[in-house]
């Protein structure tokens, strides 16, 4: 088990991006002590629901990163690790163990990881600041189900670019349908009822602080750095945020920066 702590520091806000009134960073409002015991209670929660009695809906999440990665990949980056339920997915063999390596924010989280799997490289850090890491170190970094949840998505994309290397580098990202009427529905009849009933608080407690951001958001600033090879919708083919729950997105360096 490996186990780091680290704090580093956020990009800096230049003056044109604050004359361009950027959406960014986006507005947290502040929450007590017990409220944020709660949030974090009950991600941890959902995770674990997630892979087991929901694992149907949580299947496509790990399936879209296994069918769009390199199969002679070396060294991976997982960002917003969760409970390392794709650390568990992909079944990774011993020899490349020490080639993966989990980032997750939140401490409860990154303790079961380690208690769970005991081999696993986990770092307790936020991946919107720089990561203990030299430039294009990884071939494959993950971020399944973590863009939406980040105040400052710019800082954490070009910590990405920084890390990814240009020359068959893969990006790959999964995404829920923010802002879309069948997530949303869908979510009011599993997320939302499970949390109002087990807290006997409103849902807007735990989903205002943790999906910040559109899915069309994510898709415009992801865009801005990286080419996106591939998008799949879930679980319909139709590529429309109002009708799926998910998106998985492949995406590499433009080839213009990889000459």
């Amino acid at each position: 088990m490996h186990e780091e702590h680290h704090r580093g520091h956020g990009y800096g806000k230049s003056n044109e991006s604050l004359s361009l009134m950027s959406i960014w960073p986006k507005q947290v409002s502040p929450i007590g002590s017990r409220e944020q015991e709660i949030c974090d209670e009950f991600m941890a929660d959902w995770h674990r629901r997630l892979g087991g009695s929901l694992r149907f809906m949580d299947r496509f999440n790990h399936s879209f990163v296994v069918r769009n990665s390199q199969k002679n990949w070396e060294r991976t980056l997982d960002l917003g690790a969760g409970l390392g339920e794709h650390f568990l997915f992909e079944q990774i063999p011993p020899a490349k163990m020490r080639n993966y390596q989990m980032v997750e924010m939140r401490e409860n989280m990154a303790k079961s990881i380690c208690n769970r799997f005991p081999e696993a490289r986990v770092h307790i850090g936020d991946c919107q600041n720089r990561l203990p890491f030299p430039d294009q170190y990884f071939d494959r970094i993950l971020a399944i189900h973590v863009l939406e949840h980040l105040p400052r998505l710019p800082d954490c994309l070009k910590e990405v670019r920084r890390l990814l290397v240009k020359k068959g580098g893969n990006f790959i990202v999964v995404i829920p349908c923010e802002g879309g009427g069948f997530y949303s529905l869908a979510r009011r009849c599993s997320a939302q009822r499970i949390f109002e009933k087990k807290y006997n608080l409103p849902y807007d407690v735990f989903i205002r602080r943790e999906h910040l951001s559109s899915a069309q958001e994510i898709i415009t600033e992801i865009k801005k750095i990286f080419q996106i090879r591939k998008a799949t919708y879930f679980p319909f083919v139709l590529p429309s945020v109002a009708l799926n729950l998910f998106i998985g997105l492949s995406c590499a360096v433009p080839q213009v920066e990889q000459a």
